[in-house]
């Protein structure tokens, strides 16, 4: 069927085409905006930062595009009878604030709800009934021909998968749909209380590993194989753990291996798949040389065999997610900082006690989620904290699912806004990858790439004269649009930033307000679009809003009276 060309939505290709070039040249003092140095802004920032922000809590969810949670935002449909999955209760009511800003690129705003769409399939609303569906197939090269040169019309031909197991819905053309205010409730009563983007992408095309290094060091090459032993090995042409290697045998990362540096990769020695390390730096190495606290904190972290003698550790932990569907709670792939010797914790050891957290010891900043609750509303919470959901409520498809990941952020956030760290603190919730579900909106390319891995639409950035960042190959991008959330009493309030952002934004953000330089190497952290149009440092917000953990619905707003 042929589609007329005012259907493709051309005009939302590259919405904030010079962000990364203004971002390029911020100085960190610019992080309080309109140009002023910390010194004269209202409420003086605290030493040693940027910002009146202290401590920055990264919830870094899975596999989420843009329009699978926001197609039609902020109108919800609020069907009568409706039931979230898993429960007896009723699916929470949506009504948005009636100064919410209207020009936000959804589905619905552009003209691409059914029946104008250019895809094969139609877009459908999923219920809060069929939270838990099938995976989609959110590979490199698959995710880049969805694309179809910037068409943005095979999603159904080259991502989508429709049928699954027991109790995950599944149709055809399943990767064309999405959820609303009733399913979602909780993001977007964030969304409406603080600070959301409309123009936030993967740094590159793929699955979780690229978006978690992304996130940490904006640098998905540098990889170097193992086998499932630990042995170093030169990878192939052909392999699927490291893409592309040089004489060196180093090169890039599209998809998900495992970690050399822990010992429950491989399903606790399980299974034998080649793994991967990382050379070079991270984000945890520039916050330890700068001697500010950090830790990233994952569910299922804590073995459940401990390393013994030549014994590694295991971790089995599992859970089920509303649908009755069990999974184990950690996944090495989704743990970044195990991928470098520097950084790791290869037996997953505790820390040796609360106040090691978030500083140097046996643990290396690398921990369980309950020692986040340990922290939360104590002086020893670290500057900078990367939460990661045990793999049932972390919101990937299949496994997760929008209501078990609900109920993690809320109880999250709320803990945060309730502790005495609150008021110089900033939430963020970001995501690995987009999982293939259709978005409708392309960020022109600005790292290009010729690999045999790459479609059309990284070739033909590559053939017209879009750099290749480093000489390194496979890490074209952006990739897919992802939300972007940010809570904090500095974010302002019902607010939708246009500016283009990636993943390694959040990273410029941490990099730039504790002044700890950048990592080099062709970073993406250097081009990375700026996330300050989401604060107003001049002026801290004297209400919190706190929400139902359940539902995601609002459970309270207070205020504090005299703050400016």
């Amino acid at each position: 069927m042929t589609h007329p060309a005012k259907r493709f939505p051309k005009k939302r290709i590259a919405l904030a085409t010079g962000a990364a070039a203004l971002a390029a040249c911020t100085l960190t003092s610019g992080l309080l905006g309109l140009g002023a140095s910390p010194a004269s802004a209202k409420g003086t920032p605290p030493s040693g930062t940027a910002t009146p922000i202290k401590h920055v809590v990264v919830i870094f969810g899975e596999n989420v595009s843009f329009d699978h949670y926001f197609a039609t935002y902020p109108k919800a449909e609020n069907t009568a009878g409706e039931a979230q999955q898993g429960t007896a209760a009723a699916a929470a009511r949506f009504t948005p604030a009636a100064d919410t800003p209207k020009n936000i690129a959804t589905l619905a705003h552009d003209g691409l709800l059914a029946p104008n769409n250019p895809n094969a399939v139609q877009p459908a609303r999923l219920s809060p009934a069929q939270a838990v569906t099938c995976d989609q197939d959110h590979t490199y090269t698959a995710e880049q021909k969805a694309y179809n040169g910037g068409l943005m019309d095979k999603f159904v031909e080259f991502t989508s998968r429709d049928a699954c197991g027991a109790n995950q819905y599944g149709r055809a053309g399943l990767t064309m749909d999405y959820y609303d205010g009733n399913t979602v409730t909780g993001i977007w009563n964030y969304a409406q209380n603080y600070s959301m983007s409309d123009n936030h992408f993967s740094t590159v095309f793929g699955p979780s590993t690229p978006g978690a290094l992304n996130l940490v060091s904006g640098q998905t090459h540098g990889a170097k194989e193992f086998t499932a032993a630990g042995q170093p090995l030169t990878p192939t042409a052909s392999d699927s753990a490291v893409r592309v290697p040089d004489a060196n045998g180093v090169g890039t990362v599209i998809n998900d291996p495992d970690p050399v540096y822990d010992d429950c990769s491989n399903n606790s020695h399980a299974k034998s798949s080649n793994l991967i390390g990382m050379t070079g730096k991270n984000i945890g190495d520039l916050l330890t040389a700068k001697g500010v606290s950090w830790g990233w904190f994952q569910g299922g972290f804590t073995p459940t065999a401990a390393a013994s003698g030549t014994s590694p550790a295991s971790c089995g932990a599992t859970h089920t997610n509303v649908a009755g569907v069990s999974s184990t709670d950690y996944n090495p792939h989704h743990q970044p900082f195990q991928y470098y010797a520097s950084t790791a914790n290869p037996h997953h050891l505790a820390p040796a006690s609360d106040a090691e957290i978030g500083h140097n010891g046996q643990a290396n900043h690398q921990y369980d989620v309950s020692d986040f609750d340990k922290v939360v509303n104590s002086d020893n919470m670290p500057a900078v904290s990367f939460l990661k959901a045990p793999n049932y409520q972390d919101g990937h498809a299949s496994y997760s699912d929008p209501v078990d990941e609900q109920n993690f952020i809320t109880k999250q956030v709320n803990a945060v806004q309730k502790s005495k760290n609150w008021d110089s603190t900033a939430v963020v919730l970001a995501y690995d990858d987009s999982d293939g579900w259709y978005d409708h909106v392309a960020a022109k390319v600005k790292n290009s790439s010729n690999s045999p891995d790459d479609a059309a639409w990284c070739l033909n950035a590559y053939n017209k004269g879009v750099p290749m960042s480093g000489g390194y190959a496979d890490r074209c991008g952006p990739g897919p649009r992802q939300p972007l959330v940010v809570i904090s009493p500095y974010a302002k309030k019902n607010f939708v930033d246009h500016t283009e952002t990636d993943q390694a934004s959040i990273l410029r953000f941490i990099e730039d307000n504790w002044s700890t330089g950048q990592i080099g190497d062709a970073s993406a952290d250097a081009t990375a679009g700026s996330m300050t149009a989401m604060f107003n440092f001049h002026h801290q917000r004297n209400d919190k809003v706190l929400l139902n953990e359940q539902t995601g619905a609002v459970a309270s707003i207070t205020r504090t009276p005299n703050r400016r």
